[in-house]
């Protein structure tokens, strides 16, 4: 199949110099550089999760990635950390290019980023933010709606209906966030104005992902209800229901304040659960669709199979 006739033309392909309008998502503890790697030898963007490493850490990332694809390869910094800054710097040296990033002002970093020759583009969950991304001077926003799996907005606004607010409002492309899992919810994205998706949990799942075997089963295992968005007193996340998840489930109806939920999440529980796979105590980050998978695939059959489910689908509604 001839892959320029697969997509509609858009700004995304341009901007990253990709075959698939797919970016694999930057995750915590589970996209480090053999994921970015693989998902950019696929055809997509691969991202870099750099928000759990420290700069020594996502410098060697960085080196293994470029080791393993010649392709396009970026990384995902949220900005609310003391370590951003070194981060950046860590990745210009090592000649990274396409930086996305979030949890924080899109004008704290872009200026700087741009005049250094980067692609630059921020998470949003509202259309305010958005249209601030916007006017800061970023290339493109990731539009994420609260089905998403680990740290999302407080508005609660879902993907469907984000996507038709930013389609009217913004210039700029639009990548969509949250749901997103398969070919025809991309179709479905495409039709409401995104020019790429955005895909986390799908490739979280994946071989090359460096998520803990039992945390990978457990996504496989997951149900429609098996995800629910909590602490949302403290920073909202959506994880895999769990022990831990029950405990904080108790503690809000209970009204615990911030102080009380910040202890209970403690330190380090992400890594607990998804490096180290404590399905009982650790932060399980996962988004809704994470019922829809049911086995683990390599990267690369992974975006195979997207890209079949999106021609099948789009042959289907022109036949109709």
């Amino acid at each position: 199949m001839n892959e320029n006739n697969i997509w509609p033309k858009n700004r995304i392909c341009n901007l990253f110099n990709i075959s698939h309008p797919i970016i694999q998502a930057g995750m915590v503890w589970v996209s480090g550089g053999k994921l970015a790697a693989a998902a950019a030898n696929a055809g997509c963007l691969g991202l870099i999760g750099a928000g759990s490493m420290q700069p020594d850490v996502l410098k060697q990332h960085i080196q293994k990635a470029k080791k393993l694809t010649n392709r396009s390869i970026g990384i995902n910094i949220p900005l609310l950390y003391d370590k951003t800054q070194s981060q950046i710097e860590v990745a210009l040296s090592a000649g990274i290019k396409i930086f996305f990033t979030s949890a924080g002002s899109p004008k704290t970093w872009t200026p700087f980023l741009k005049k250094e020759g980067c692609t630059v583009v921020h998470v949003v969950s509202n259309p305010d933010l958005a249209l601030k991304c916007q006017n800061a001077g970023v290339d493109a926003v990731v539009v994420e709606g609260f089905e998403a799996g680990g740290h999302n907005g407080r508005d609660e606004l879902t993907t469907l209906v984000l996507l038709q607010q930013m389609r009217k409002l913004l210039e700029i492309p639009i990548i969509a966030a949250g749901g997103i899992g398969s070919g025809e919810a991309a179709l479905a994205c495409f039709a409401l104005g995104a020019e790429g998706v955005q895909i986390g949990t799908a490739f979280a799942a994946t071989e090359e992902s460096s998520a803990h075997i039992n945390f990978k089963t457990a996504m496989c295992q997951a149900k429609f209800n098996s995800t629910f968005l909590r602490m949302k007193k403290l920073v909202p996340v959506r994880l895999l229901e769990n022990s831990f998840s029950k405990k904080i489930a108790l503690a809000e109806d209970e009204c615990a304040d911030k102080e009380k939920l910040a202890q209970l999440l403690g330190k380090g529980r992400a890594k607990e659960g998804m490096l180290n796979g404590n399905l009982d105590e650790g932060e399980l980050e996962v988004g809704q669709i994470v019922s829809e998978i049911n086995e683990i695939l390599t990267c690369n059959n992974l975006v195979n199979k997207i890209i079949n489910e999106y021609v099948e689908a789009k042959n289907k509604l022109f036949l109709n």
